[in-house]
């Protein structure tokens, strides 16, 4: 069987992360472009694949994920559109800038061109990712079924309408940093109380992994587990106790609110 050309303009962080998930399906052969040689050459011997440049990637991709920042867009379509608009066979745009809705790529394009858009976050490279993704109406269910095919190692994917992307990005995008950050904090408290650092922080992770699979599988809401830990008068409550009077709540709140902001300036 022929193998589905999948193509990566940028091999940083995320569109790395993406490129390790969709060499996992072993139904696809990957493409790599990035300015940065070094980084392309690293990915492709993790990936089995072919470092080229944009304009050859551009011509042969079947899938083409467009992974370089919002504020680089613009002049990456200027660079790529007219090389897309002379193809005369199917292909299909993906892409995970921050913001940038599928009618601004149409005006930066002077085409309405095939588009998925797509908000993964880093675990997808384990695996273990949160992908929302919006396809345009021009994108076919088998296309569509295609290209969650490709992504299956990757992790979740919710198909979600593209008014809402920005919004559930500021938690599955933007949150990975806010469970890392909790995770440091938790660690550093073990080691306060006498444990080194390694296992204070494999104790976090496992404890952050262990409780996200038991409220995803358990059918229980985040309220319900919690209060199934908290015994009256015990050390979990007062330990609750302490961050819902420090406003941990608040903070949370004000954090993926100031994510979904920058967001949406990211989109102009």
């Amino acid at each position: 069987m022929e193998k589905i050309k999948v193509g990566f303009i940028g091999c940083g962080n995320m569109g790395g992360a993406l490129a390790l998930a969709v060499a996992k399906s072993g139904i696809c052969e990957i493409l790599l472009s990035d300015t940065n040689e070094e980084k392309a050459q690293a990915l492709a011997e993790k990936t089995n694949g072919t470092i080229t440049d944009t304009e050859s990637l551009v011509k042969t991709a079947k899938y083409i994920f467009l992974g370089v920042k919002p504020q680089m867009m613009e002049s990456l379509i200027e660079k790529i559109a007219p090389t897309l608009k002379n193809r005369t066979d199917r292909f299909i745009l993906v892409t995970m800038a921050a913001g940038i809705k599928i009618s601004s790529f149409n005006d930066m394009l002077g085409a309405k061109l095939p588009i998925i858009r797509i908000m993964p976050n880093t675990p997808v490279a384990v695996g273990e990712g949160m992908i929302l993704y919006a396809p345009c109406k021009a994108i076919t269910e088998d296309e569509e079924a295609e290209f969650k095919k490709i992504l299956e190692f990757s992790g979740r994917l919710d198909k979600l309408p593209e008014e809402l992307i920005d919004a559930g990005c500021s938690i599955s995008g933007c949150g990975p940093a806010f469970v890392y950050m909790f995770c440091e904090s938790m660690a550093k408290a073990g080691v306060e109380l006498g444990l080194d650092s390694d296992k204070a922080v494999e104790y976090a992770a496992q404890t952050l992994l262990g409780a996200a699979r038991l409220l995803l599988t358990s059918g229980k809401t985040p309220e319900e587990l919690r209060t199934a830990v908290c015994s009256p008068n015990g050390s979990t409550i007062e330990g609750v106790e302490v961050l819902q009077n420090s406003a941990f709540d608040k903070a949370v709140n004000d954090a993926l609110k100031a994510s979904f902001k920058r967001t949406k300036e990211l989109g102009g």
